[in-house]
């Protein structure tokens, strides 16, 4: 069983900042990439930033600069500092990885439950 927990939403006004973080537990051998979406009221889910298992990263054009995508060590747990919030940032955030139950397994997506964000003008 596997589990990625979300944490660190919450409400901050314009200008603001918060960081999320997501953890992955249960049976895990590898990690490839780890990925930040983003859902707001009425909108589809967006891609916000992804991180390789050797740290490559990429971003949605309207977060560059003001968001980070980082991973710690061990390669289980995704960070998203973000940075000068706006209120279109406001949306659920959703952690997901790409991950191996044991060696030579297929690679399986798992999602977070997702955290609210929350930026008031």
């Amino acid at each position: 069983q596997v589990q990625l927990v979300e944490s660190g939403g919450g409400l901050v006004q314009a200008g603001g900042s918060l960081r999320l973080s997501c953890a992955a537990s249960g049976t895990i051998f590898s990690i490839n990439t780890m990925r930040w979406y983003r859902q707001a009221p009425g909108k589809q889910r967006e891609l916000v930033a992804s991180i390789t298992s050797v740290g490559d990263t990429n971003y949605v054009d309207s977060v560059k600069g003001r968001f980070t995508i980082s991973r710690e060590n061990t390669g289980n747990t995704v960070y998203l500092q973000m940075n000068s919030l706006k209120p279109e940032d406001t949306a659920v955030y959703y952690c997901n990885a790409d991950l191996t139950y044991y060696s030579g397994s297929s690679t399986f997506r798992h999602w977070g439950q997702g955290t609210q964000v929350t930026v008031s003008s």
